[in-house]
């Protein structure tokens, strides 16, 4: 009878969490760099390339591939024949594993859990707990999933309760715009099919675990519907031509995933799950042997990729650069930024404007200056910080307009689209936004040579820091006029690609 122990489940999942931090797998970073080499918009291949780029890096200095070191995900098959020695619950052993990756000290990872989630929102310091879905299964063995998801795509899960004779093709179409480019692709779909609604979510979750092989199913064939779904969804996904990061291209999705289950004669629950550029699980079963080590795969995966930025890059002194050198700047436009930025997110926006409301000083003077949507992992060693990604624009848009009505706040950095109202706020102070590639969070922190705390530190990853950067690399996403390159690029591809101008496959 196989004997399983605390040692045993402990060193496993931390063992497993350290090791996606930094490595993608490799049918992951493959599919990317075919992405890569078919890609024809220029600004998606851009970002592609920082994406592989920041891949390797990582995966050479053991950090993390994104800033957000995600929520853990656990899925546990427990063969009926397993008998634990422990006198702790499964649970209990997996979040010591949780806790013990995420405070590793040579490679500390973002503490993003928090307590009392309509409350106080605290967080718990250690990422812990995570969330476990365990079932019993035949056997002698106990098979572990682990995943470490971000919340910038997991905010984008979608579940509806469609009719029987309703296309789920159509839903996804119709579904995928709406969820803007917060959820970093391209990446993966994961859909959940049947059962009831729960089941459906737990389901597309779960299919995410599973390599990218959508490339070897389309040159074999389908062999019943749920995979003849894969293929139309993915294809009809890529030809809305949202593209690397929403910019526009070829590439959206690299593979989607499908896992069904039998439902009510009344009933077609689907759900859909994006998996982004930061895509991390890994595998591993206990057999009573002892732990289990991931293997480290071999530099060969990652393709040899090298960035430049372009011949039109204008170089930007944050220290100096006034608002009438800020209006000439034209969507699209690389700029590479050297100076002074503060950093701030959901918690320090909220505060600052209750602070405003008040009457109150701010404790940073924000005129003139640029405000970095980044929540940054810790540093360890000789680094002035960690990994340092820009998080999702939209969350801030509803405090765009007070904050550029009341600070002199040139203008944002962050990741994806601005909605609406913030394009609005932004057109309306004159402001521009500028946008950082999501899923290069070791990459450009890079570029950042000193960043200290300056305010609200009591928020944790989300207090107020000052950042010195270097030539830190960014696009504008939307100028002075209010003109978004994540409407007008999505559009221009659309268009090519329906026109036949291109080839998609």
């Amino acid at each position: 009878m196989t004997v399983i122990n605390d040692r045993d489940v402990i060193d496993s999942v931390a063992d497993a969490l350290q090791f996606i931090s930094y490595y993608h797998p490799a049918d992951f970073v493959q599919a990317v760099n075919r992405a890569y080499e078919m890609e024809q918009s220029e600004a998606a291949k851009d970002a592609l390339a920082q994406i592989l780029i920041n891949s390797r890096m990582c995966a050479m200095g053991k950090r993390p591939i994104c800033q957000d070191t995600g929520i853990v995900t656990v899925f546990v098959n427990i063969g009926m024949n397993v008998r634990w020695d422990t006198s702790q619950p499964l649970d209990d052993l997996i979040n010591e594993g949780v806790r013990r990756a995420y405070l590793h000290p040579d490679n500390k990872l973002r503490a993003s859990i928090l307590d009392d989630p309509a409350g106080a929102r605290r967080n718990t310091k250690d990422n812990t707990p995570a969330v476990i879905h365990t079932r019993m299964v035949a056997g002698d063995t106990v098979d572990f999933r682990v995943a470490a998801k971000g919340g910038g795509s997991e905010n984008k899960s979608k579940m509806v309760m469609l009719n029987p004779s309703d296309s789920i093709v159509d839903w996804v179409v119709k579904t995928v715009p709406t969820m803007g480019a917060g959820w970093c692709p391209p990446g993966m779909l994961g859909i959940g099919i049947g059962g009831t609604a729960e089941k459906a979510m737990v389901m597309a979750k779960e299919s995410l675990m599973d390599p990218v092989d959508i490339h070897e199913l389309r040159d074999r064939g389908p062999e019943n519907r749920a995979e003849e779904l894969r293929l139309e969804i993915m294809d009809a996904v890529n030809k809305l031509g949202i593209g690397a990061q929403g910019l526009g291209g070829l590439t959206t999705v690299l593979d989607v995933k499908i896992m069904d289950y039998p439902t009510h004669a009344a009933s077609l629950p689907v759900a859909m799950i994006p998996n982004c550029a930061a895509t991390r699980h890994a595998h591993f079963e206990l057999t009573g042997s002892g732990p289990v080590f991931q293997q480290a795969p071999s530099l060969d995966v990652w393709p040899d990729i090298t960035w430049e930025p372009g011949d039109s890059v204008r170089r930007v002194d944050l220290d100096t650069v006034t608002r009438t050198e800020t209006l000439s700047w034209q969507p699209g436009d690389t700029l590479l930024l050297s100076g002074t930025m503060y950093t701030g997110r959901d918690a320090a926006h909220k505060r600052m404007t209750q602070m405003i409301a008040n009457g109150e000083d701010l404790p940073v003077d924000l005129q003139g200056k640029f405000i970095y949507y980044v929540g940054p992992v810790d540093p360890v060693r000789d680094e002035v910080v960690g990994p340092a990604g820009p998080t999702t624009s939209t969350r801030m848009d509803k405090f765009t307009d007070n904050i550029l009505e009341h600070t002199g706040l040139l203008g944002m950095i962050g990741k994806a689209e601005r909605g609406p109202v913030a394009i609005d706020a932004i057109r309306k102070h004159q402001a521009v936004y500028l946008m950082a590639v999501g899923g290069a969070a070791y990459l450009v922190s890079k570029a950042i040579t000193h960043a200290e705390v300056v305010a609200f530190d009591d928020l944790g990853m989300e207090a107020i820091y000052a950042f010195t950067v270097k030539d830190m690399p960014v696009s504008v996403a939307v100028d002075a006029q209010g003109t978004s390159v994540h409407i007008t690029g999505p559009k221009t591809w659309q268009a090519a690609i329906e026109e036949q101008a291109i080839e998609l496959f």
